[in-house]
């Protein structure tokens, strides 16, 4: 136990129990997300199961929270999907959650890395989480945007011969292979699959996935401004309704295109590491991100 973590950290309330989650679960913990006017679909929650995994708590047999682990290699691993039923909150059901995933990735040897709201991050402070970067969500509705085209630059559809590129570029940025996920993303939204190429050299992608209530794009990867805007545009034109795309803040341009486009700050998120104020990620080059769910 890590000196962030009091003793009390490790009780659980009477008549709780915790157990890993399981495919039989997964309506309840759909409605579970979805009481907290999360975005994830049945998907989502699938993609923990094959890729992480995901403990739950219950109680006289029903599901009342949750928190999810994603491993990145033997580097890094994502948490998330720390959610609490609103009849059971405030009896530290999520710092136990959270404190549960910190020992067991570090058990592991891998570091705990999460996107905090701000609510959150109060409490991951106290646990020994550090700020590296910050973001915000911009939320709108996909339509037919133009985006200059620049010298040189194509963007096309994403091609089944395009994945070594895609996953190499984007373990550059990211700081981890991740192609299964990528994949996966790709198979449940293909018209935001898109590559920017110049001079017959890929130089970046956009990605995206369905959601409950809106349309997520992301990730995006490119080597300047110019490409991700065109892959950008390129993925908001492919796709209806509304949309969620997760920026870093220092990609001020991206962020007042949109804006231009009426596409709002719906709330701010920090990129947070476990002990380090230093990231894997490589934010010069990433231009939003998966989901706070999935980094």
């Amino acid at each position: 136990m890590t000196a962030e973590m009091a003793a009390s950290d490790r009780i659980l309330p009477a008549g709780v129990v915790v157990r890993p989650l399981v495919e039989a679960d997964l309506e309840a913990a759909v409605a579970l997300s979805a009481e907290a006017r999360w975005n994830q679909t049945g998907a989502d929650w699938q993609t923990f199961l094959k890729l992480g995994s995901v403990v739950c708590l219950t109680r006289n047999g029903s599901l009342i929270a949750t928190s999810a682990t994603l491993p990145y290699i033997s580097r890094f691993a994502w948490i998330s999907m720390v959610l609490v039923t609103a009849a059971e909150r405030r009896q530290g059901l999520a710092r136990w959650l959270l404190c549960h995933c910190v020992e067991e990735l570090i058990g592991r040897g891998l570091i705990p890395v999460l996107d905090a709201t701000p609510a959150g991050r109060a409490v991951y402070l106290g646990l020994g989480f550090r700020d590296t970067w910050t973001m915000h969500r911009l939320v709108g509705r996909a339509d037919q945007f133009a985006a200059d085209a620049r010298v040189g630059i194509e963007v096309r559809r994403l091609q089944e011969s395009d994945w070594p590129n895609v996953i190499s570029f984007d373990r550059s940025v990211f700081g981890a292979d991740r192609g299964v996920l990528l994949r996966s993303l790709a198979r449940r939204l293909p018209q935001a699959a898109f590559v920017a190429i110049h001079h017959g050299r890929p130089v970046g992608f956009s990605l995206g996935r369905d959601g409950r209530v809106m349309t997520q794009i992301g990730p995006i990867a490119a080597v300047d401004h110019d490409a991700a805007l065109m892959l950008v545009a390129a993925a908001l034109s492919a796709v209806s309704g509304p949309t969620a795309i997760d920026v870093p803040d220092r990609h001020v341009p991206l962020v007042k295109w949109l804006a231009e486009r009426g596409y709002s700050a719906e709330r701010p998120l920090t990129r947070m590491v476990y002990q380090s104020s230093s990231c894997f990620d490589d934010t010069a080059h990433l231009f939003a991100i998966a989901g706070p769910e999935l980094g």
